[in-house]
């Protein structure tokens, strides 16, 4: 697609410089490619803009990025949030005047002279390979790039401005901030209005926002930014989460298992990840001899593997860890629960033989459907091939990419592809979410190593008493627990369903005198793993039932007399949205059966 210099006409990409006038014509679609072309060429539209407002600005790169396009630039003016309005309108202008877009060729040489006084554009040529750049020209706008855009700005109505940011030069947390600047474009005025209108959506149900007013976790950036720390509320539904996934590996096989935080350095250097993950990992002396806090798992699973002989009547082993990592994560790319320095994989490592690669991955694959069910998540999946940074040769490679599209193909499953994505020891299976409102979430994974037992030295003793090299599948159902936890209050905007809620009753008793009995009741159901508190402050009663149901809690349940005299309550059911009264030993039935359908 990169190397395509064109734009979409009745379903095909097209030449740019063959257009003609004929605007009629040239369709574009809601494909993938249609949108990258127009929001590309979008990308170049605000750079015009922000060249005629804002002069001296110098500009960077001008990407695709999944949810539109932005622009790093350098410019001696303070762009402010404010400002997208004013360059948002220039945009316009210059759309309607549907001004053309051409493209042409020079050497690196002449393109070295012609940005002479821009050192952001002598770094760009230095990096591009070959003898010549392609450039791009819009008015008195001109800027590096490969393509493609569209024949000319006329069709670029439908573009918003998001937001402005800092932007480390090439991510370099020590090299100077630059300023970004995020767009969104659509191939028409509907689909521009209905993207708006999710991202309103979305800022309600930010997890950060949701996570603050309902005490689930907090950031301290005193303490250090990426490390979350578990209020009480947070930490209960976490608890609940991994029970509900403990008890689903358990009846499937797995075993538990718990390795260190901490190893030798030797340990990654032998592995690979210290050469292909060395700047992502944190390292430390301990007795003169260099130590990694662990950014996976994988190591310690091997070395217990190996601490006892295995034979082919043991496979496939299945281990499985709630294992703590840290990855040094760049300042810039951290957010919210969704990208953290310390989180918990709920991590497990399949060893079996190449012969059973099938079968268990599609035991996995089973596995991760009933989950994504169970959290109302449509998903689809995406098979990730070499990247460039990679240990192995190709026919190992081959072998492990080619097992994994004959597990899907054999079922019948679609999938995608995404060339130069897979994880630096194998290719994997990238299981990708959709929330409730619409937006993709990468989270499972599913990954075939040959690399790892051959540089550990895995074996098992096969049907002829000789020694064999076994296959290790490396494999994620929910990522992490922060990460999924954090998708899944957005998911719910922070509406739990009952089984997994921080609270899951709220009783308000309606006068001092009914605390008590609200109270035993909380104790009630604490011993069925139930969680309840009790709203009894000096505050009206009002203010305490609109502070109950500020929490999204599954029932807020009203205590008086009446309630006490005839064993009844007067429950406000969130999720059904009605009022009702229920015998005390219906509600704890009713409350039963709801964290049964927790059950994976």
């Amino acid at each position: 697609m990169s190397e395509v210099i064109g734009y979409i006409k009745n379903g095909e990409i097209i030449d740019t410089q063959s257009a003609n006038e004929g605007d009629r014509e040239i369709v574009f679609d809601d494909s993938k490619e249609a949108l990258e072309i127009i929001r590309h060429s979008a990308a170049h539209l605000m750079a015009q803009a922000i060249s005629e407002l804002y002069p001296n600005t110098q500009f960077f790169v001008g990407p695709v990025v999944e949810e539109g396009f932005y622009y790093d630039i350098r410019t001696p003016h303070k762009i402010s949030q404010e400002d997208l309005k004013k360059i948002e309108k220039r945009m316009k202008e210059l759309a309607k005047k549907k001004i053309p877009i051409k493209k042409y060729f020079l050497s690196k040489e002449e393109a070295l002279k012609k940005f002479k006084n821009d050192d952001l554009k002598q770094y760009l040529i230095n990096k591009i390979p070959g003898d010549k750049v392609s450039i791009y020209a819009q008015g008195d706008f001109e800027d590096l790039c490969r393509g493609p855009h569209v024949p000319h700005t006329g069709f670029l109505q439908n573009v918003k401005l998001t937001k402005v940011a800092g932007a480390y030069f090439e991510g370099d947390e020590n090299a100077e901030m630059l300023t970004r600047i995020y767009g969104v474009a659509f191939t028409s005025k509907e689909k521009l209005k209905e993207h708006l209108k999710m991202l309103e959506e979305a800022k309600k149900r930010d997890h950060r926002k949701l996570g603050s007013e309902l005490e689930l976790f907090m950031f301290n950036e005193e303490a250090g930014a990426g490390l979350p720390f578990w209020l009480p509320k947070g930490a209960r539904l976490r608890s609940k989460l991994e029970k509900i996934l403990w008890k689903a590996h358990r009846v499937r096989g797995y075993q538990p298992v718990r390795g260190p935080e901490l190893l030798k350095a030797q340990m990654w250097v032998r592995s690979g990840h210290y050469a292909c993950y060395g700047e992502n990992m944190y390292l430390t002396k301990i007795d003169e001899q260099e130590y990694g806090l662990k950014p996976m798992n994988c190591i310690g699973h091997i070395l217990m593997y190996k601490n006892s002989t295995k034979s082919y009547r043991d496979l496939p082993i299945k281990f499985f860890e709630y294992g703590v990592v840290h990855r040094h994560e760049k300042s810039g790319v951290l957010h919210g629960l969704l990208r953290v320095r310390e989180f918990t994989q709920d991590d497990a490592h399949i060893i079996c033989t190449p012969s059973q690669i099938k079968d268990v991955v599609l035991e996995v694959l089973e596995f991760i459907d009933s989950v994504m069910k169970k959290f109302d998540f449509p998903y689809e999946m995406e098979i990730s091939t070499k990247p460039d940074k990679a240990i192995g040769d190709d026919a190992i490679w081959d072998e492990a990419t080619n097992a994994l599209k004959k597990a899907l193909q054999e079922r019948g499953l679609s999938y995608g592809i995404d060339e130069g994505g897979g994880a630096f020891y194998g290719p994997k299976i990238d299981i990708k979410i959709t929330d409730a409102i619409g937006r993709k979430w990468q989270c499972g994974t599913i990954q075939v190593d040959f690399n790892l037992p051959e540089r550990f030295e895995m074996e098992y003793v096969d049907e002829n008493n000789s020694k064999k090299r076994p296959v290790m599948i490396h494999r994620a159902i929910l990522g992490s627990f922060e990460r999924f936890i954090g998708i899944l209050t957005e998911h719910y905007a922070g509406e739990f369903p009952t089984f997994i809620a921080p609270t899951q009753v709220i009783f308000v008793p309606i006068a001092k005198t009914h605390s008590d009995f609200a109270k035993e009741l909380t104790k009630k159901l604490m011993y069925e793993e139930i969680d309840a508190e009790v709203y009894d402050s000096n505050d009206s009663l009002n203010k305490r039932i609109r502070l109950a149901e500020k929490q999204k809690v599954p029932y807020v349940v009203i205590i008086g007399d009446e309630e006490i005299k005839n064993g009844t309550l007067a429950i406000r059911d969130r999720r059904k949205k009605e009022q009702y009264n229920l015998k005390i030993e219906e509600f704890m039935l009713q409350l039963k059966n709801e964290m049964k359908e927790g059950e994976i």
